[in-house]
């Protein structure tokens, strides 16, 4: 009887989560412990590639705004050449791979070449970045839905769809946006929402996370000011009023902020806690 193991050219995309390495599913782990190759975006814990049995191939294909280390169409390619070559190729994307991070494309892609594929959720920034700093996407009283948008068309310009959302009185979620900062406020400026609450987070779950809190208003100044850099999530709606302060980990306008204190903790009737957000 022969020994010769055949390995089946298969894909699992796996999502990584949104930066803390522990915020991967034990799914997620599962398949990286199978792996014999790891492609492997720029916002992902290289610390995940420890889950990988030491004779996989690692290889990083990560993209970034201006900086490429491989296009789409490559990346693809490497998919079913690393399948084909090896076997099991797992394909690990920050956050969620189907919410904006061309998940199905490639499973499109390799299946169409003959490889089996498997999809494995991760956490998703368009709701955990907000959960970072205290926030709910959707709050009863203050939201009853929310959008989570990109901030930009394939041609790069401002996402229509903002002045559609930018409407409603839902919270708007939108991700890689901050290059278009300035255009999404007079958005919902132009929508008489100037005074309309909006949290900036960059690096969410991260040793480095860094978030500010201002208005439709200000919230441009505000980022400039504090030097918030990408990748960051933008968060716009009521529920940033309501968020829950900790003191674990404080925004950069509340450490610097003596004047004015950020919160007031009260009571309410029921004896449930309520924070009240001051703006800076």
């Amino acid at each position: 009887m022969s020994n010769i193991q055949i390995n089946i050219p298969r894909l699992t995309v796996v999502g990584a989560g949104i930066g803390d390495p522990e915020l991967i599913t034990l799914k997620g782990v599962k398949a990286l412990r199978s792996a014999e190759v790891v492609l492997y975006d720029a916002l992902v814990s290289e610390e995940l590639l420890d889950h990988a049995p030491p004779s996989a191939v690692r290889v990083y294909v990560g993209k970034r705004r201006g900086a490429k280390a491989c296009t789409q169409d490559e990346i693809n390619e490497r998919i079913v050449v690393y399948a084909h070559c090896y076997g099991h190729v797992v394909r690990l994307k920050g956050g969620d791979p189907f919410v904006f991070g061309r998940g199905m494309e490639e499973m499109q892609f390799a299946q169409r070449q003959g490889l089996s594929v498997e999809y494995v959720p991760g956490v998703s920034s368009a709701i955990a970045a907000a959960g970072a700093v205290g926030i709910a996407v959707t709050l009863r009283g203050a939201s009853r839905g929310f959008w989570t948008l990109t901030a930009t068309t394939d041609t790069g310009e401002l996402n229509p769809e903002i002045f559609v959302a930018a409407q409603t009185n839902a919270t708007v979620v939108i991700l890689m946006g901050l290059a278009k900062l300035a255009d999404i406020a007079a958005a919902f400026a132009a929508a008489g929402k100037s005074a309309l609450p909006v949290a900036v987070i960059q690096n969410a779950s991260l040793p480095q996370q860094h978030e500010v809190f201002g208005t439709v208003a200000d919230i441009v100044a505000q980022v400039e000011q504090f030097g918030i850099g990408s990748p960051a999530v933008i968060v716009v709606g009521e529920v940033v009023q309501h968020r829950i302060p900790s003191a674990a980990h404080l925004a950069i306008t509340e450490l610097l902020s003596s004047e004015t204190p950020v919160s007031e903790h009260t009571a309410s009737e029921t004896g449930v806690a309520q924070y009240h957000f001051k703006p800076a």
